[in-house]
């Protein structure tokens, strides 16, 4: 079977994982630790913390999301909508960035809203940690 859903049972499958994972490092780029095994970490948590998201969305937003996944983690939707031609483990930073900016400067608005849906998860739970909010310099939400 070439195609498969990228979210199982409420859960991210484990290519779905490498796209988000690869998508962070790409996407947080600047924010995340500078020492590897933290970077790694940094990144692992995120995933994790999207799988922790998807549970909580509608059953057709889960839908949604695990098509537009599951078409990421093969290789002709990969570089359809992302213009991504290595696998998402297997591409540099730069090869990530310029699939990214391909994606968020293009003409087509399925690629600019798969771009930007993808991000706002990226960040959103990447930022939803709040051991990561010094690194953008944000002190917490005020106390009331």
């Amino acid at each position: 079977m070439l195609w498969r859903p990228g979210i199982a049972q409420g859960r991210l499958t484990a290519s779905a994982r490498e796209v988000f994972a690869s998508l962070g490092y790409a996407i947080l780029q600047g924010t995340l630790p500078s020492e590897p095994q933290a970077r790694a970490q940094a990144v692992e948590g995120m995933v994790e913390r999207v799988d922790v998201l998807l549970q909580n969305l509608p059953p057709h937003v889960q839908a949604e999301l695990s098509q537009l996944l599951g078409l990421l983690c093969t290789a002709p939707g990969r570089f359809g909508l992302a213009g991504l031609v290595p696998a998402w483990a297997d591409a540099s930073e730069a090869q990530l960035q310029a699939a990214l900016e391909g994606m968020r400067q293009s003409g087509l608005a399925l690629r600019q809203q798969a771009y930007l849906g993808l991000h706002e998860i990226v960040g959103g739970a990447y930022f939803s940690d709040e051991s990561t909010w010094a690194s953008v310099g944000y002190p917490g939400p005020p106390i009331l």
